[in-house]
């Protein structure tokens, strides 16, 4: 069961190979020796979202945990950010959210937390692998020494207020009316409680998880369901949330999509006219819109490009001190709020800048123009940009868009891809630009290595 880990932790189908009940306990049993050590019981917590599986997961993690020595503490339904915070707020050794986030019911997963509240890191989760597959997970537990299971009841309610507490109080919703659509996961109960505690008006949608219906036609991810409701209530805005909430769409009081780049450019300048300490800049990802690099700039801020993942912008957040990112999934994190991606506290800070600014969503929530742009991945090693045909190309594309364009390229971190990126209001230009770039490094990536090459994107 080597591998299990991915970018987002461990997922697949419930029931079976990694997310099956045996190897839950497997990986539990092997994660809590990781974190066993000697002067005190170590504690491990778990939440879930809604899906049938995660009835089967939950105790079987907990048999793994106390297996090897741990208590466990059970928070019950909650979003994946809630988990990570208790885990800190309660001196956990461990968290786990069993989740897939915006997937359907039938697949599973779990994100596993430090007792810091961050995502495991690279080094932890090869420990953990290591220990599954060397079977490094039975330990020498004595019957008295197996943990003990308890529920925390007031885990919700925690986090609620946790939120609410950390936004100002200077700016209120003063009875907006907000659809929320919670995806029928693990935010129905905690997104329209804390919306309602800061004094919105609440239309609750897709809040009834039966087992089955997570992000089932609805959620950030659907959110035709959320745009209708706000029509047809006229809200003043529209939130729809994935099944872990942990990623976020909105809606302005027509119904229409807000660009996730506008929401992160409107956070920015809330938190910064609030005199919130902003950083160094924020994070997005190499295809975030220049129009968000130029808004961003206006404000004195930096827009720094990395990942587009939600681990990808954490690890960046992590090695520069910056406290708001955001990528076009929808996910964002406001680290001084939460350690991952917390579509609800994002919502309440759009939200609130609605309700500060007098002016309707409409127009608050898109600070800037959107510009044109495209992307396109070439699948090459990154030693294809020193070429001096390549660099002769990319000279030439720059003159064309002179005045005129924004081009970017870049060798990714994690696999051997380069990103070309270009943007600006001749889409004729932009898509010329694109395409001339694109094919000279598919080219001379052909020359180089001939069977691992061409234009994904």
């Amino acid at each position: 069961m080597g591998g299990i880990f991915g970018r987002d932790g461990i997922r697949g189908t419930a029931n079976r190979g990694a997310l099956g009940a045996g190897s839950a306990l497997s990986i539990a049993m092997a994660a809590g020796a990781v974190v066993r050590h000697g002067g005190r019981r170590q504690l491990a917590v778990v939440g879930r979202d809604t899906r049938l599986s995660g009835h089967m997961l939950e105790p079987a993690l907990s048999a793994g945990f106390t297996a090897v020595g741990l208590d466990v503490l059970l928070l019950g339904q909650i979003p994946t950010a809630a988990v990570g915070m208790l885990t800190a707020e309660l001196g956990a050794d461990l968290g786990v959210m069993i989740t897939a986030s915006q997937n359907p019911y039938a697949e599973n997963g779990l994100k596993l937390f430090g007792a810091d509240g961050h995502l495991l890191g690279d080094e932890m989760e090869a420990e953990i692998e290591a220990g599954i597959r060397d079977g490094g997970q039975e330990m020498d537990v004595s019957s008295a020494q197996i943990g003990c299971v308890s529920k925390l009841d007031d885990a919700a309610h925690r986090y609620v207020e946790r939120v609410a507490e950390t936004l100002p109080d200077s700016a209120r919703p003063n009875g907006l009316t907000v659809v929320i659509d919670c995806a029928n996961g693990a935010a129905c109960e905690t997104a329209p409680r804390a919306l309602r505690r800061i004094g919105a008006r609440v239309v609750e949608i897709a809040c009834a998880p039966d087992g089955f219906n997570i992000n089932a036609n609805c959620g950030a991810t659907a959110p035709g369901v959320m745009q209708q409701a706000v029509v047809e209530h006229r809200a003043d805005l529209g939130i729809a949330l994935d099944g872990d909430g942990a990623c976020l769409a909105m809606a302005d009081e027509t119904g229409a999509l807000i660009d996730s780049d506008q929401i992160l450019g409107t956070i920015a300048a809330f938190r910064k006219r609030l005199g919130v300490p902003p950083g160094t800049g924020v994070i997005g990802t190499w295809s975030s819109n220049f129009g968000l690099d130029a808004y961003l700039k206006g404000l004195g801020l930096d827009l720094l490009r990395g990942p587009a993942s939600e681990r990808g912008i954490l690890t960046r957040m992590r090695e520069g001190a910056h406290v708001l990112a955001g990528e076009p999934s929808g996910h964002f994190v406001l680290s001084d709020h939460a350690a991952t991606a917390d579509g609800l506290v994002a919502a309440l800070h759009a939200l609130l800048a609605v309700a500060a600014s007098g002016r309707p969503a409409s127009e608050t929530l898109r600070p800037f123009e959107l510009i044109s742009q495209r992307l396109a991945n070439v699948r090459a090693e990154r030693g294809v940009l020193r070429s001096a045909e390549v660099q002769a190309t990319i000279a030439e594309v720059r003159t064309r868009l002179n005045g005129h364009g924004h081009l970017l390229v870049r060798a990714s971190e994690n696999e051997p891809v380069i990103r070309v990126l270009a943007g600006g209001n001749d889409d004729a230009l932009v898509d010329e630009a694109v395409s001339t770039l694109a094919n000279s490094i598919a080219e001379i990536a052909l020359k180089q290595i001939p069977s691992n090459t061409g234009i994904i994107i």
